[in-house]
């Protein structure tokens, strides 16, 4: 099964919690907080491996959580860090947060890493936090939680050149006989469902990956036939060959034919037409070709090259293959998104609204409910266990504005207030 589009949850690994202890030990009275800190948990890496072709594994498993650090001990010593988890993805793979969101990564070449979702840092141990007031504090932090993303996995193959046309045109006999690849091939529509890739070499020992795509009609853009799944894979050619049915045995006229295609391509990403594209005029074995060349010709008004074959016979091939690799080596590669276009040197400013630490609603017995990440994170790294911790974070919510926020909201004294599902009393 060819899956090239999938969603998934990754979530890095929790810290480790920090310890709280005291040295014990025989004629050492007083000996002081030894806790120690709690490890880093584990990062979630994608990692690219050129064997793999299709993101069918994540169709069956779709959570990916990392292993969080080892807890702090006593005698002041540390926890383990969590060894990161490493995921293996094809070539090709662009990861963006949700449907719609920012670009995380685009992994192209074998062994190329990117993190995906960070580990949390280990928490304090109560060694942190000896002071000459307190100098043996019963005060400790819980790991840090680790990011935790809804993302989409799109995979989109790496090709120099790529077939399009209409349905049955040839694509897949085309790719058959200028390399080594065995796409089915059949007199019906749609018979090549997924992309299918082969390596082409010249009589003068150049190279070039070129993908027969599953074909295209009017509506693609939108979803209709094969749609996206099509679309997504002709970003990343250098160079886009327009195979056209020039014999018309179909009822189509090969010039509507190939402004169709053409709109298909603009009206998915424009910046497909910046592509140098080629015309190969497929089925010249056939009685009507000649006269529907000449006059798709006559209608053409695009600087475009035109080179007439047939696949079935294997004529004019030699001519088309060269042309297509000189195309390929003297086109650049086009960048799918932003992350490509800036330049390694090159500093970007953009701007981006500060998020609120808290945010604070109602609830329909009328309590009051605090939420937002920085509010939430300090109260998972709290240890209630213990009243000095306790007390810290009343001074870190003091610190932050929410008693005086509370106070403009209308709390009074003995309101109830609510952080992820605990609660407590609001003294003013």
């Amino acid at each position: 099964m060819f899956v090239d589009h999938v969603k998934i949850y990754v979530k890095g690994g929790d810290g480790g919690d920090g310890m709280v202890a005291f040295r014990r030990e025989k004629y050492i009275p007083f000996g002081g907080p030894a806790g120690g800190d709690g490890g880093t948990g584990a990062d979630v890496i994608f990692e690219v491996d050129e064997g793999l072709r299709t993101l069918i594994d994540f169709r069956y498993q779709r959570h990916y959580k990392a292993d969080r650090g080892e807890h702090g001990m006593g005698k002041n010593m540390h926890g383990k860090n969590a060894d990161d988890m490493i995921v293996k993805v094809p070539p090709g793979t662009v990861v963006t947060e949700g449907e719609d969101g920012p670009v995380i990564a685009d992994l192209v070449e074998h062994g190329q890493r990117a993190i995906i979702t960070r580990g949390g840092r280990g928490g304090k141990g109560n060694s942190r936090f000896a002071t000459s007031k307190n100098p043996a504090p019963e005060l400790s932090e819980m790991g840090e939680p680790g990011v935790e993303k809804d993302i989409v996995l799109e995979l989109k193959v790496l090709a120099d050149a790529g077939l399009v046309g209409f349905p049955n045109v040839g694509k897949s006999t085309l790719l058959s006989v200028i390399s080594a690849a065995k796409p089915k091939i059949a007199d019906y529509h749609f018979t090549t469902l997924v992309p299918n890739l082969g390596i082409v070499e010249t009589d003068d020992h150049r190279s070039f990956a070129i993908a027969d795509l599953p074909g295209l009609i009017e509506g693609a853009h939108e979803g209709i036939g094969l749609g996206h799944q099509f679309l997504r894979h002709i970003e990343r050619t250098r160079v886009i060959v327009h195979v056209i049915d020039m014999s018309g045995l179909e009822g189509r006229d090969p010039f509507e034919d190939y402004e169709t295609i053409n709109e298909e391509l603009q009206q998915y990403n424009m910046r497909l037409m910046e592509r140098p594209q080629l015309i190969v005029a497929n089925k010249m074995d056939m009685p009507d070709s000649e006269e529907n060349l000449r006059l798709f010709k006559e209608k053409m008004t695009d600087d475009v090259e035109i080179f007439p074959i047939s696949a079935i016979t294997r004529k004019g091939l030699d001519k088309l293959v060269f042309k297509i690799a000189d195309l390929v080596d003297t086109t650049p590669e086009f960048p799918l998104n932003d992350l490509e276009e800036e330049s390694e040197n090159a500093v970007l400013y953009k701007y981006e609204s500060e998020a609120s630490d808290f945010k604070i609603t109602r609830d329909d017995d009328a309590a009051f409910v605090l939420s937002g990440y920085a509010i939430e994170r300090l109260f998972k790294m709290t240890d209630f266990n213990f009243d000095q911790s306790i007390r810290k974070f009343a001074r870190q919510m003091r610190g932050m504005g929410i008693d005086d926020a509370l106070r403009e909201r209308g709390a009074k004294d003995g309101d109830i207030v609510r952080i992820l599902g605990f609660e407590f009393e609001f003294q003013d």
